[in-house]
């Protein structure tokens, strides 16, 4: 990541909660990615843990009780002043073999240098120890301009394995109903610019067939039908070797 930090907005608002009702527009986003983050915090999460990219650390309350010692490092400081490191992803202050997990979730879209920030987290994790990653392959332009990449399952591996880590698990977070649901009500919005009958025919069906009927309806047959050749998200388990 360049130096470009200073056009940051200091005090942005991130995620704070880890409880979203079906709701909330984007259930579907985290209903399956929260389902795989979560699980492998409880398989691989341990000891002293860092967080590339920490916001308001909205994880920290769930993670396991073998995690004794929790640092969060971020670029710029959050709304709820979470972050204890000010930092570039690629140049984090710290020794190395330091930590014995390290977590970055939904921050390497945002970070220029995707490649500096995995090798990072390989330097600062002692040996045989876990880096729990996650990222999107789809979502709509956020946190602009600084919003770069998307990334499938091959290049997450290519990018991890070229830092020198073995991939140990690879979650696809939903499949392609999840993602035909969300990229549904995130195209709701624009129904409100639509002049004439026929916004106002859409707007009324929008009336009957609210947000928590799409993610329901979405949510049932993405369980049903297990075609992740298109997911909305990434989790991905790497070991230092």
């Amino acid at each position: 990541m360049d130096n470009n930090n200073i056009m940051r907005k200091d005090n942005l608002s991130r995620l704070s909660e880890t409880e979203i009702n079906i709701d909330h527009l984007n259930y579907l986003h985290y209903k399956f990615y929260h389902r795989d983050l979560f699980n492998a915090f409880e398989k691989y999460a341990t000891g002293k843990l860092l967080d590339i990219g920490c916001g308001n650390k909205p994880y920290q309350k769930i993670l396991p009780k073998s995690v004794n010692s929790y640092i969060g490092v971020d670029i710029i400081q959050s709304d709820e002043n979470k972050v204890d490191i000010l930092c570039l992803a690629n140049n984090i202050p710290l020794e190395s073999n330091l930590f014995d997990t390290v977590i970055s979730t939904q921050t390497i879209e945002h970070v220029e240098d995707h490649q500096g920030l995995i090798n990072e987290a390989h330097r600062l994790l002692k040996e045989d120890r876990y880096l729990i990653i996650s990222g999107p392959m789809y979502w709509p332009l956020h946190e602009e301009p600084h919003d770069f990449f998307r990334f499938t399952k091959y290049g997450f591996t290519y990018l991890l394995q070229k830092a020198g880590f073995e991939i140990v698990e690879v979650k696809s977070n939903g499949g392609k109903w999840s993602v035909a649901g969300q990229a549904l009500l995130h195209a709701v919005p624009s129904i409100y610019n639509i002049i004439g009958f026929k916004g106002f025919l859409l707007r009324t069906i929008l009336k009957i067939i609210k947000t928590k009927h799409i993610n329901s309806f979405f949510s049932k047959i993405d369980e049903e039908i297990n075609d992740q050749t298109n997911t909305m998200n990434y989790v991905i388990i790497a070991k230092k070797k």
